[in-house]
């Protein structure tokens, strides 16, 4: 269940994380990750993490991160079970880190996958086979708004057309 050769190179980024000060400036990152999860890392928590692992560009943390996304997708939107997270690491990733991430992809794992459930329509499309049943609530003066907006409407439409008729009278009988 290891991550595939397609993205083996990636693994040798991750030793980077070992120059960080503590378990919890990674526990940051990968918070930070997952928050940014849709918008990308702004430069202020680019700048943050650069200190943490003492890098000194983007060049240096980039490959770092994309694995790190790689491996929270892994671990939250494919069926891994908790238990099942350390089986993601080749053999080469160092055992300490290993269980380091592990830990932590563990201590989240709930919350991240709650999370996407939240994120996801109330009818899952995927469940639904390309269906997607969407629920809106809507308050009753809101629905009593739209409904006498739909009858004004109504009324003009049908104006229009009683009008149209007449028009089309008059001309039938000029002729």
């Amino acid at each position: 269940m290891a991550m595939t050769d397609r993205n083996h190179g990636l693994w040798r980024h991750l030793p980077v994380l070992v120059r960080a000060n503590s378990k919890e400036s990674v526990e940051y990152i990968l918070q930070a990750l997952w928050r940014t999860r849709k918008t990308g890392l702004d430069d202020a928590d680019r700048q943050i993490f650069r200190q943490m692992l003492q890098l000194q560009n983007d060049a240096e943390l980039d490959p770092l991160l994309v694995c790190l996304r790689i491996l929270i997708r892994r671990c939250v939107y494919e069926t891994v079970n908790k238990d099942d997270i350390q089986n993601l690491f080749p053999a080469e990733v160092l055992p300490e880190l290993q269980r380091l991430l592990t830990l932590l992809l563990q201590k989240f794992h709930r919350e991240w996958h709650d999370d996407v459930l939240k994120d996801q329509p109330e009818g899952d499309a995927r469940s639904n086979l390309g269906k997607l049943d969407m629920k809106f609530q809507l308050s009753k003066d809101t629905l009593e708004a739209k409904l006498q907006s739909m009858y004004i409407l109504k009324d003009h439409l049908s104006d229009t057309d009683k009008t149209s008729h007449r028009n089309a009278a008059l001309e039938t009988t000029m002729i």
